[in-house]
């Protein structure tokens, strides 16, 4: 198997959701300390076996690899695929099949991995690269300052309020995802959300990945 499909393999084997049932009951600020630990404790096994074949798994950001004991590694990042009106409905098509399925959770991972790839597909139109953390909000803040997304006196009323929309909107898709999508365990901050929450954040995430890959086609800020 090719690196880069052992990857891939690895990196479903060690999701998160696979450790759902250990991690479940935890309270929400120890979820990760606690999931951390598992991978390292398996890592740790994994490398005991392979140490006499003169090999070791590394994780080397989200990528895992099989190299020998000691060699130096560059991963190098994949170029975010192209993005665009008809990416955006495939993403929105099956993300609304998981609310008609109530699958909610993924219906909400979804959306906000869709605005996530629109945020780096815009800042590597910039010649820039996006922040490694896939914080959404630290993508947005990226994307604002490559494309003049700002509020200031000169600029209309309207304006400025729909900015201060959008910037509300970014926070309450990052706090739902930490809180109510299958990216984490269940902790004790997590509420249960209902078929028509599922759809607005569905509906609202889409909507604005088209406005952002709007603004990116203008080429020079609208604001």
């Amino acid at each position: 198997m090719k690196n880069d499909r052992c990857s891939d393999l690895l990196g479903y084997l060690f999701g998160k959701n696979q450790f759902r049932k250990a991690l479940t009951g935890l309270p929400a600020d120890e979820i990760d300390v606690v999931y951390q630990k598992i991978i390292k404790d398996i890592l740790a096994q994994i490398n005991g076996i392979l140490y006499f074949g003169g090999h070791e798994l590394r994780v080397l950001g989200k990528t895992f690899v099989i190299s020998k004991i000691g060699e130096q590694v560059v991963v190098e990042a994949p170029k975010i695929k192209n993005i665009d009106r008809q990416y955006v409905t495939s993403i929105a098509e099956r993300a609304l099949k998981n609310v008609d399925d109530k699958n909610f959770d993924s219906a909400i991972t979804q959306s906000r991995t869709l605005l996530e790839e629109v945020f780096c597909y815009m800042i590597e139109k910039k010649n820039q690269s996006p922040s490694e953390s896939g914080d959404v909000n630290k993508l947005y803040s990226q994307v604002r300052q490559l494309y003049g997304i700002h509020q200031d006196a000169q600029t209309d009323k309207r304006i400025n309020d729909l900015i201060n929309g959008i910037n509300k909107i970014i926070s309450s898709v990052a706090e739902m995802r930490n809180k109510d999508s299958d990216a984490h365990g269940v902790g004790a901050k997590r509420i249960e959300i209902k078929d028509y929450h599922a759809r607005l954040y569905v509906n609202t995430s889409v909507s604005l990945a088209e406005f952002m890959l709007a603004l990116m086609g203008d080429d020079e800020s609208i604001f």
